[in-house]
């Protein structure tokens, strides 16, 4: 048995196991990313889709996901390629490219005010070997990297990327040791440490899909951005009021179809507790 070290899970494969996400396997007793450099999702974005707000704004961006998952989020919208018989469908499906090739593509693409590339989709830690070798190249040539994650690996593999990472926009789901745990499968405490270790390392912004009668209470976004807003960066300066926090809206899809899009103004209303703490509150899917 090998023992795979991205996140809380350390799930402990056999020779050719699968882990729980879907995208890493045992192989000559070293678990690596099954999934490396494997395609389902390429795209030229806005920057700020991703979202990010405040990092080059009306700039674009090649957008590229791989499958699998480490949590099991009820309500994914990119349950095809994250989680379930159907990524594993998409998986035997996807197009594998190399660093090299990939790069090529975001160069291409400059014309159209492209300023690198954004790892996102699925979850892009679990192949974050794809990301470090990527992300290399791409700085040599002088693009950006840009991460879209859930946060849910440990900080050594934040280390290993970090170096080639320009901007991050982590999901912080919610606040609460039960609907991390319970409702989506991860951990809390990890992707707390994780963003604590994040915002030292390059521009991070923060979302949060609201859930109705999940994460919707005026006290939990209010103790989660009091929380934010006392980050700091790798000197000890306190920076969290400055994170941008995305509130964005729930609709009912996938496994949780059981209660209705959250409330346009319950949106609001949360999103002007945040600015009670921060000063970058932006509202989504309104």
């Amino acid at each position: 048995m090998t023992r795979c070290h991205v996140c809380f899970r350390h799930c402990d494969l056999r020779e050719g196991q699968t882990g729980f996400c879907g995208g890493r396997i045992c192989l000559s007793d070293k678990v690596v990313a099954s999934n490396y450099g494997r395609i389902t999702s390429l795209a030229l974005d806005p920057i700020e889709k991703k979202p990010l707000r405040r990092f080059f704004p009306g700039t674009n961006i090649i957008s590229v996901g791989s499958y699998g998952c480490n949590l099991r989020c009820p309500f994914c919208q990119n349950y095809s390629i994250s989680w379930g018989k159907e990524a594993l469908s998409e998986a035997s499906d996807a197009e594998t490219i190399t660093p090299e090739q990939l790069v090529r593509i975001a160069e291409k693409y400059r014309e159209e005010k492209n300023i690198g590339i954004a790892f996102t989709y699925n979850e892009p830690l679990i192949g974050y070997e794809f990301i470090r070798d990527t992300g290399k190249l791409a700085h040599e040539r002088g693009l950006k990297n840009v991460l879209v994650t859930n946060g849910t690996a440990e900080l050594s593999v934040l280390e290993e990327i970090g170096p080639y990472i320009d901007a991050m926009n982590i999901d912080l789901k919610g606040f609460t040791e039960h609907y991390y745990n319970e409702v989506l499968g991860g951990s809390f405490e990890m992707t707390k440490r994780f963003i604590e270790k994040a915002v030292k390392i390059c521009h991070v912004e923060l979302t949060t899909l609201i859930v109705p009668g999940e994460n919707d209470s005026p006290e939990e976004i209010r103790e989660m951005t009091k929380w934010i807003s006392k980050l700091t960066d790798k000197d000890g300066n306190i920076i969290g009021q400055d994170i941008p926090l995305h509130i964005s809206r729930f609709f009912p899809r996938f496994h949780m179809t059981d209660r209705n899009a959250t409330p346009v103004e319950t949106v609001y209303d949360l999103a002007e507790i945040a600015r009670e703490n921060l000063k970058f509150v932006y509202t989504g899917n309104c």
